[in-house]
């Protein structure tokens, strides 16, 4: 499912995934049930998470991505924290010197 985020694809809002719209990826899944939004969604995404980690296979899923999903560099996860970490300490610094 990670190489899904390699290749430029489009996204699409949807309410298939919590009822709520979001964008994600266009996958088989989004373009399957945006128009009716089952209500035994949870089923049916746990269902289907299951069989495409089994296969390897991205299409299964509604995979999460606003529209400058591109953009995003691959880092590993501490590198991404801890630079999140210095963001959060920067803002809070500069609203606590404007208080």
């Amino acid at each position: 499912m990670r190489d899904a985020l390699t290749v430029a694809r489009p996204t699409a809002l949807t309410r298939a995934f919590t009822g709520r719209s979001a964008r994600g990826i266009r996958t088989r899944f989004l373009d399957e049930h945006t128009a009716t939004a089952p209500a035994a969604y949870p089923e049916i995404q746990l269902r289907d998470v299951a069989a495409a980690r089994e296969s390897g296979g991205s299409e299964a899923v509604t995979l999460w991505a606003g529209q400058a999903y591109r953009l995003a560099k691959e880092r590993p996860a501490a590198e991404v924290v801890q630079r999140l970490v210095k963001g959060c300490r920067a803002s809070l610094e500069a609203a606590a010197k404007r208080i």
